[in-house]
């Protein structure tokens, strides 16, 4: 992987294949390590980016005196590689990043893939995310590091329709060792601002736009990816039985049909 000096920071990316460019940006609290499966499959014909969101992996920490934007920092990635129209493909996160960059630099945007969709300006409202985050900051708050780390991964892996024990002890993992990596550089509190509130906004985008959610995620994406199939100007939705929230680990083969399809138009 490569590093690419942006404001008051660094990202580190990595890039391959030739072709049509597309982006992948990966869930909050990841890497990009979510699009090991992703880089190897469509590298064949894309020329593909994966990047260490700032405050995640091994780009820059969050820096809490100099606010930034995640939109701001992906246009001076795609600045730096020389790449002036893209396929962004996000993951939570990611596809809140990749909304706003649509809104901000739509002459940029070939396409957008959303994938467990958050958006700018959203509240979280499901009594199943609200639960867990308090007890998630009361752990914090006791010194129980390892019961948070476990109570992330049951909120944004496991999700509010199974147990631990339902899903697979590789996903888990893997998230794990991706969570315990961001942990140290974005304590929670990090001064990402200037994000648009992109709620009332969504109409705006002509990209064409593919909506996947997994059928066990919590209600709040959701309601995102409704709110953006219902008003976006070309936008289809799919629905993944058996997924979660970190989609493409649940079903990869799923995920990776999906994407082939409409990378194909």
């Amino acid at each position: 992987m490569s590093t690419v000096e942006i404001c008051n920071g660094h990202l580190h990316y990595e890039a391959a294949g030739d072709g049509r460019p597309v982006v992948f940006l990966h869930a909050g609290g990841l890497t990009s390590a979510q699009w090991d499966a992703e880089l190897a499959r469509f590298s064949a014909h894309h020329k593909v980016i994966r990047y260490d969101a700032r405050g995640h992996g091994d780009s820059s920490d969050a820096v809490p005196t100099q606010p930034y934007t995640h939109a701001y920092d992906l246009r001076e990635l795609l600045d730096a590689l020389g790449i002036e129209r893209a396929t962004l493909v996000g993951c939570s996160m990611g596809s809140r990043t990749a909304i706003d960059f649509a809104l901000t630099c739509p002459e940029r945007v070939e396409a957008l893939v959303l994938t467990s969709p958050g958006i700018s300006g959203m509240n979280q409202r499901d009594p199943f995310v609200l639960t867990l985050n308090e007890r998630i900051a009361e752990a914090i708050g006791g010194g129980d590091h390892e019961l948070a780390l476990e109570l992330v991964i049951q909120m944004l892996v496991d999700g509010p329709k199974r147990e631990p024990e339902d899903v697979d002890p590789a996903v888990r993992a893997r998230c794990r060792v991706m969570f315990l990596a961001t942990g140290t550089k974005n304590p929670g509190n990090n001064p990402v601002s200037y994000e648009l509130d992109a709620i009332p906004r969504v109409h705006e985008i002509a990209a064409p736009i593919l909506v996947i959610t997994g059928e066990l995620d919590y209600l709040d994406i959701h309601g995102v990816a409704d709110h953006v199939a219902r008003h976006a100007m070309d936008a289809r939705k799919v629905v993944v039985p058996g997924a979660g929230h970190m989609l493409n680990l649940d079903r990869p083969d799923r995920f990776a049909e999906l994407l082939t399809e409409f990378l194909s138009r």
